[in-house]
Order: C-alpha cells, then sequence, then structure tokens
C-alpha cells in the first residue's frame, strides 16, 4: 500500500440538476409570490488508483441514487426553462469545473500528500433539462430526440433503430449558425441546419438512455401488446385481419 499511498487517486463524479417545483411561501401573510427553485448537485460514485497497470477500487457508492449521497452544490430560486437566468448563476461553477478537469488536487491527509484527478460524468438530468442546458428546443420541438435528429415523422416511421449522433461541441457548433447564419438562411431553413439548436450550451451532458425517441419506441410495443391482450390471442392465436383491426379499434377508443 506504500508504494501507491500518494496517488494520483481517480475521482468520479455524477452531477445532476433538476427542478424543484414551486417553493413559495404558502401559509404566510406576505403576498403570494410564486417561486420555483434549481437544484444542482453530485454524487462521488467511485475513487480508483492504478497500480501494476491495474485499477485498484478504493470507494464505490453503494447507492448512487439514494438522497443521502447527492450533495447540493447550488440552490438557486428560478424557473429551470429560464435559460439566461440558468447560465448566469451555473455559468462560474461550470467554469470551475472544466478547470478541474485539466488539473489535479493536492490534499495532504494523515500527514501524506495525495493527489487526484476528477472525472465528471453529467448523467443526473432529465430530458427537459437536458433540453435546456444543450440549447435545445423544448419538447413540443419537431425534434423530438435529444440523442439524435430525428424528426417527429422520422422518428414515428423509425420506432426501434437510431444511434447516438448528437454532442455537446456539435451543439456549440451548430449554436454559432443559428446565431450568425453564415449562408443567409431563412427561419426554416436554418432551423433545419441546425436541427432544433436555438441557444447557447452551456453544460455537456453525457447521452443517456431518457430520450423520447426511445420512448416511442417502447409505446409502439406496448401498444402491440395491449391489442394482443384484448384480444387474448394466447386463446386464439390465428385470429384474422378483422378482427385484430377490432382490438386495435377498441384499443384506440379507450386511449
Amino acid at each position: 500500500l506504500d508504494d501507491y499511498l500518494n496517488g494520483p487517486f481517480t475521482v468520479v463524479v455524477k452531477e445532476s440538476c433538476d427542478g424543484m417545483g414551486d417553493v413559495s411561501e404558502k401559509h404566510g401573510s406576505g403576498p403570494a409570490v410564486p417561486e420555483k427553485a434549481v437544484r444542482f448537485s453530485f454524487t462521488v460514485m467511485r475513487i480508483t488508483i492504478e497500480h501494476d497497470s491495474q485499477n485498484v477500487k478504493v470507494f464505490e457508492e453503494p447507492k448512487p441514487n439514494s438522497e443521502l449521497c447527492c450533495k447540493p452544490l447550488c440552490l438557486m430560486l428560478a424557473d429551470e426553462s429560464d435559460h439566461e437566468t440558468l447560465t448566469a448563476i451555473l455559468s462560474p461553477l461550470i467554469a470551475e469545473r472544466e478547470a478541474m478537469k485539466s488539473s489535479e488536487l493536492m490534499l495532504e491527509m494523515g500527514g501524506i500528500t495525495r493527489t487526484f484527478k476528477f472525472i465528471f460524468r453529467g448523467t443526473g438530468y432529465d430530458e427537459k433539462l437536458v433540453r435546456e442546458v444543450e440549447g435545445l428546443e423544448a419538447s413540443g420541438s419537431v425534434y423530438i430526440c435529444t440523442l439524435c435528429d430525428a424528426t417527429r415523422l422520422e422518428a414515428s416511421q423509425n420506432l426501434v433503430f437510431h444511434s447516438i449522433t448528437r454532442s455537446h461541441a456539435e451543439n456549440l457548433q451548430r449554436y454559432e449558425v443559428w446565431r450568425s447564419n453564415p449562408y443567409h438562411e431563412s427561419v426554416e431553413e436554418l432551423r433545419d441546419r441546425v436541427k432544433g439548436v436555438s441557444a447557447k450550451p452551456f453544460i455537456e451532458t453525457v447521452p443517456s438512455i431518457d430520450a423520447l425517441h426511445c420512448d416511442i419506441g417502447n409505446a409502439a410495443e406496448f401498444y402491440k401488446i395491449f391489442q394482443l391482450e384484448i384480444g387474448e390471442v394466447y386463446k386464439n392465436p390465428n385470429a384474422s385481419k378483422e378482427e385484430r383491426k377490432r382490438w386495435q379499434a377498441t384499443l384506440d377508443k379507450h386511449l
């Protein structure tokens, strides 16, 4: 152990940010002022150290989704849909994080100077926050997916297969195109070129499965399953097309 107690230790940190809803005073004597809050927090996921060309695990969070290990870093009275306010408040924090990515922290612990490297994973964001911090249009946009450039129509035609093509760097480039309009295009042409990027991205998120495109694929599968359940296909596997259409009509009425 003495050979590598001084590090460098690699610390993986999960970032999270989410709206907390209405936090206005409910029973006080003052005026009813609607206020919303946003919490930016982090979780230390694991700490490792390299020894003999292998990563030795020093610490791993046993309950990474627990509130007990999720440390609030910034609590702000703001609406999570307010891009300008979020940018103004979180930009210094993000700048600090970017500096930490390319540097090492040195701490004296137990009489030994130890060094720490940090890796940040922006995975604790829901779809609404991903759209907000990556500069994408809101969830009503025709560009429905936060992972790829699919439009609503393209996603409905291709319900299963798609790949992760969006990235933070590309979103930044697309924002510059949106802002400067170098090809002097109309609004619709420009919007098609930038694929729904309309504000400056300011936090890099890690693509995860929380994307509407995946949800549509899941919904299509459940739609088929519900039809089969309505028709009790396990009793009659050789049902005719007309019967299957009746099942679909029954399901559509319920939906």
